[in-house]
């Protein structure tokens, strides 16, 4: 492993990327309330991990979705741990992106200069919260059915654009094969498609300003 790794700096300059990245000076007197962001950025590479595998076997249609999670948990070997992380991981998505922008605001490291790197996460938090919308109607039973459809009534209320939310979400008047294809393109697709850039500018953004340590008492 070290040779191959010599082998890539001496063509693409690795080592100090990664110096500059994993040996960083940190500011004093920080503690485990800054471990929420990089506990967020373990859990979701665990939650694209078990996504994958667990889209080899899933079957977006109402006809098979179901039956294809029992598959999963009954038939593919570790099936039942890949899907339990997954599902169990979305809610520790969600806790952990709470915690880590509540530690930012009430520590004030939202303010100068990392302004930008606040609204970026803002933008993350509001995909986490739409990967857990659309992906807990996947498994097509009645508890997602029904709950997928009081997000969508709440999502018709929005002023102006209510209608055309709803049309975009169910892709008809109710929920059916439209809906859950839909949803399943936007959960595996759409967001992974936004959330990945914008999770790597925001590492950028931290690793190029800084860690933002406790507030100077006066």
């Amino acid at each position: 492993m070290v040779k191959v790794l010599d082998w890539l700096d001496e063509r693409l300059s690795i080592k100090p990327f990664f110096e500059h990245l994993l040996f960083r000076k940190m500011p004093k007197g920080i503690n485990w309330w800054w471990t929420f962001g990089s506990a967020t950025l373990f859990l979701l590479i665990m939650q694209l991990t078990t996504g994958m595998f667990l889209a080899i076997y899933y079957s977006a249609s109402p006809d098979h979705a179901w039956d294809s999670i029992r598959f999963i948990e009954s038939e593919v070997t570790f099936g039942t741990l890949i899907r339990g992380i997954h599902h169990w991981g979305s809610s520790g998505m969600v806790i952990l992106v709470l915690a880590h922008m509540l530690r930012v605001f009430f520590m004030g490291a939202y303010k100068y200069p990392r302004e930008t790197t606040w609204i970026v996460g803002v933008v993350l938090l509001t995909l986490v919260l739409g990967f857990g919308f659309t992906g807990y109607l996947l498994p097509w039973d009645e508890k997602a059915y029904w709950a997928t459809v009081v997000g969508t009534n709440m999502a018709e209320q929005a002023p102006l654009i209510g209608n055309f939310v709803l049309k975009v979400l169910r892709g008809g008047a109710d929920l059916g094969a439209v809906t859950l294809t839909r949803f399943y393109a936007f959960h595996v697709l759409f967001l992974p498609a936004i959330a990945l850039p914008l999770v790597s500018v925001h590492l950028f953004m931290v690793v190029k300003q800084g860690i933002s340590g406790p507030a100077k008492k006066k």
